[in-house]
């Protein structure tokens, strides 16, 4: 596993089911909340592993929502964001489609042109001094309701307001007692205006919750889709169309959502032709990144470099990039692959 361990580590990456504040390391966490005493999360870097050990979902969401409490000012938004973009210079990751909540930050009094504008900036600076091209998916923060979907709309497709690199709409949060249904008129709006649709479903409900993501948001990947698997007539239509999920193995243990690594319906989803990519979530929070990820995921399908290598270019292949960029990160993959792997 050492040399797989060695070839994951430089091999270009794309990541399409990653969250803004969720991606904000120990580093990041404990510089914001040194900003902002009043908050209860640690400032010590060490104590924030114990911080961050959650006993099911809704403590996640509630150790999640405290961390989103420490950026409150454009100047957080703004580190948050860059410093986010060098962590994943870190792993070769080359494009990623970062999950933002607006939302969280306009409510909580921070100006949404400046918000806008500070994501902005540090999405151009990490393209220019990392080699890391951003695009963003704007969130609905389903525990938050339609207020919220309302709002998250607004930001995203008003013109004064709708960043560049903004690609997607999408909507997180949990999924019990928030059925998907009620967001189409949102998400119909969001389509009409150039945004694809992504939405988690299936990570902590059922398959009939992908099934209403699918009739009712048009989605174009699922987030997760975990219990996909106990659905055979949804793998075949999710193999069938072409829809990719964004699997997060651990995330999914994190959570509780799937009891044991050894027990995730990666390999069926796999044996059943879905197209999958391999993603982090929110990595600082679930004591991982996406090399590790890529080397879970290379324990439960059995692969080697050529396998990680065609895993990889599944996400480039899923992403929203314009074709030019899909095929200079697929021809970036295959050199680095032959250059490893000749004798």
């Amino acid at each position: 596993m050492t040399d797989l361990h060695d070839f994951i580590a430089d091999l270009p990456k794309a990541e399409l089911h990653v969250h803004h504040v969720g991606s904000a390391s120990p580093r990041i966490v404990s510089t914001l909340a040194a900003r902002h005493p009043d908050s209860k999360v640690p400032t010590d870097p060490e104590a924030l592993a114990d911080y961050f050990t959650f006993t099911d979902f809704g403590h996640f969401i509630e150790v999640y929502l405290s961390v989103v409490d420490l950026v409150r000012t454009p100047e957080d938004v703004r580190l948050l964001t860059f410093e986010v973009a060098r962590d994943m210079a870190r792993q070769r990751i080359r494009y990623a489609e970062l999950t933002v909540t607006p939302w969280s930050s306009t409510r909580r009094g921070i100006d949404e042109h400046a918000f806008m504008e500070a994501i902005e900036d540090a999405r151009k600076a990490a393209e220019s001094e990392l080699g890391v091209v951003l695009r963003w998916c704007f969130d609905i923060p389903g525990e938050a309701g339609l207020e919220a979907a309302e709002e998250t709309l607004r930001l995203a497709v008003t013109d004064s307001l709708r960043p560049e690199g903004l690609v997607s709409f999408g909507l997180g949060g949990p999924e019990e007692g928030v059925p998907r249904p009620q967001f189409k008129r949102y998400f119909d709006r969001a389509r009409a205006a150039g945004l694809r649709s992504v939405p988690h479903a299936g990570e902590t409900t059922g398959p009939e919750t992908v099934w209403d993501a699918l009739k009712h948001l048009g989605a174009e990947r699922i987030g997760h889709g975990t219990t996909s698997v106990q659905d055979r007539r949804l793998l075949a239509h999710l193999a069938e169309h072409g829809i990719p999920l964004e699997v997060c193995p651990t995330s999914n243990i994190a959570t509780r959502a799937v009891a044991r690594i050894e027990e995730h319906p990666l390999p069926r989803m796999v044996e059943a032709g879905v197209t999958v990519t391999i993603n982090s979530d929110d990595p600082p929070m679930f004591g991982t990144d996406l090399n590790k990820e890529y080397a879970v995921a290379a324990k439960l399908l059995g692969l080697d470099e050529r396998g990680l290598a065609e895993l990889a270019k599944n996400a480039v292949r899923a992403s929203f990039q314009d074709r030019a960029g899909k095929e200079r990160l697929l021809t970036e993959i295959d050199t680095y692959t032959a250059g490893r792997l000749a004798p």
